[in-house]
């Protein structure tokens, strides 16, 4: 199982980035993924999961109406889009997969992509 993730980078407040997530040694388009992200203020904060048709998703209140998560099962590529962007959204940003017991426990995680948002 592998997950790459790629897209992160600075931007500045009110700005827009989309991730991506790109998945191999399994079958992609069988299982839920999710966004999980890293922040210095929050510590590992789940973000967004999308079920493996695409057509159900979830998200935190603190980016409900901002982050769009979608996949492209044919290419095996997760995404995030990220729009209206707040410093608070600064931090690491991993794809995950197979949530375990505890929260943000999961066992499979990308190397995760940085995002600061800063003016």
């Amino acid at each position: 199982v592998q997950l790459v993730e790629s897209g992160g980078g600075l931007v500045q407040p009110g700005g827009s980035l989309r991730l991506s997530c790109t998945a191999s040694g399994f079958t992609f388009s069988a299982y839920t993924i999710s966004w999980v992200r890293h922040t210095p203020a929050k510590g590992l904060e789940w973000v967004s999961d999308i079920n493996p048709g695409g057509d159900k998703t979830f998200y935190a209140d603190s980016v409900k109406g901002r982050f769009t998560v979608s996949r492209d099962n044919a290419r095996n590529t997760l995404y995030l889009q990220m729009n209206s962007l707040k410093p608070e959204d600064t931090g690491t940003y991993y794809c995950a997969r197979d949530p375990g017991p505890s929260p943000n426990e999961y066992n499979y995680w990308g190397q995760g992509t940085q995002v600061t948002v800063s003016p």
